[in-house]
């Protein structure tokens, strides 16, 4: 699909410049190296105002970077920032001028697997769900590696475009199994696209979702919720790993405010954010969930949560939410699912870099800049 992307961007200062749409930012791991995606700009809006005080700030207890901001951050102009990152990889603002900052070697895909299995271990996947490598030689060698949120034959241009040779998405290409890869389909030019162009392929899923610093927690950190714990823990993890995530707001807050909290953090997409419930209705207890949550109702309602914040709510789910209680709780926060998710990759891109940093390894990491949320514009009333 063609659409601008409208993705956060990195105040990156002397280190690395934020690149043009069509030219994804270069995200050495490094001291000092910035961590960037695409400029941000407001579908149909302008920009007036940029503020610089919010950062992906590294947590030295967690191993995981979290969001956060000093004050409110403008849809139009929302800036990232990565700090404490290790002093092991490349750093530099276009393919010219890439220096290697030490001798550190590039990994081998096998080596890169073991750092994604101590991330994200397989073994956190639902069991419907399919993770792990598509494509790809354990041996070759991976000096580029770009994270997405889908492996769109967008994406996977894009990737080859910048010399790739892994790419790492949420969502994986080959959810039902398939009994052709012939390039007469979609998912079968991907497979040929990839490989003709010597790039692996590898989906973390389910596994990013339940494990810790994963997606519902980069919403639960955004939204500063505290004494988080997971809607539906993990069967063969850790007590704060599975899916989804409540916790407590710092103090109640109003079912507006909080929408337009979230709004404002999401990369711009067609749909915007859709609410189910009193906007003047004070909340504390939020439950969040990445991608779609309807499945989750049942855990939701059992935390006695008062909002609910996921994506992809379908009618029926949610009609019988709002009717479950005479209070209408727990209120509603429909999300995009591709924007719900995308908030995780800067952090997945900085957990990796340190990882393979600790390891010894050296790779150039980097956010895809292509917009692969379905929808391209969205009628209202009176718009």
């Amino acid at each position: 699909m063609s659409k601008e992307p409208t993705f956060p961007t990195s105040d990156a200062g002397s280190a690395a410049g934020a690149h043009g749409p069509d030219t994804p930012e270069l995200s050495g791991v490094g001291a000092d190296a910035a961590f960037s995606a695409a400029e941000t700009s407001d579908q149909g809006g302008s920009a007036d105002q940029a503020h610089d005080d919010a950062g992906l700030i590294g947590d030295d207890e967690g191993g995981t970077d979290v969001l956060e901001s000093e004050e409110d951050v403008t849809f139009e102009a929302f800036v990232t920032r990565l700090e404490a990152v290790p002093d092991t990889g490349l750093v530099g603002e276009s393919d010219q001028d890439v220096e290697p900052v030490n001798s550190l070697q590039a990994p081998v895909l096998s080596d890169v697997l073991l750092a994604v299995e101590e991330l994200w271990p397989e073994s956190l996947a639902e069991e419907w769900d399919r993770v792990g490598l598509v494509v790809g030689r354990p041996d070759a060698e991976i000096s580029r590696i770009m994270f997405a949120v889908d492996p769109t034959l967008e994406v996977i241009d894009e990737a080859l475009e910048w010399g790739a040779q892994l790419l790492i998405t949420h969502h994986p290409l080959l959810l039902k199994g398939v009994n052709s890869v012939a390039a007469t389909t979609g998912k079968g030019r991907a497979i040929h696209s990839l490989i003709e162009g010597g790039c692996a392929l590898l989906t973390v899923h389910t596994n990013g979702d339940s494990a810790v610093g994963g997606v519902s927690d980069v919403l639960a950190d955004i939204l500063k919720l505290d004494d988080v714990l997971p809607l539906m823990p993990a069967r063969n993890g850790l007590a704060e790993e599975g899916i989804g995530r409540v916790g407590f707001l710092p103090n109640p807050e109003k079912l507006g405010d909080l929408a337009a909290k979230v709004f404002l953090t999401l990369p711009a997409v067609a749909g915007g954010v859709r609410v189910s419930g009193e906007k003047d209705a004070l909340v504390r207890k939020v439950a969040v969930c990445g991608g779609a949550g309807d499945s989750l109702f049942d855990a939701v309602r059992a935390s006695d949560a008062d909002v609910f914040v996921t994506a992809d709510l379908r009618h029926h789910p949610a009609s019988e939410a709002r009717e479950a209680r005479l209070d209408g709780r727990p209120y509603l926060i429909d999300l995009s699912h591709f924007a719900s998710e995308w908030l995780w990759l800067p952090n997945a891109m900085v957990a990796l870099g340190n990882v393979l940093g600790d390891q010894g390894f050296a790779a150039e990491l980097a956010l895809s800049q292509t917009n692969t949320d379905p929808w391209d514009f969205i009628l209202t009333p009176g718009n």
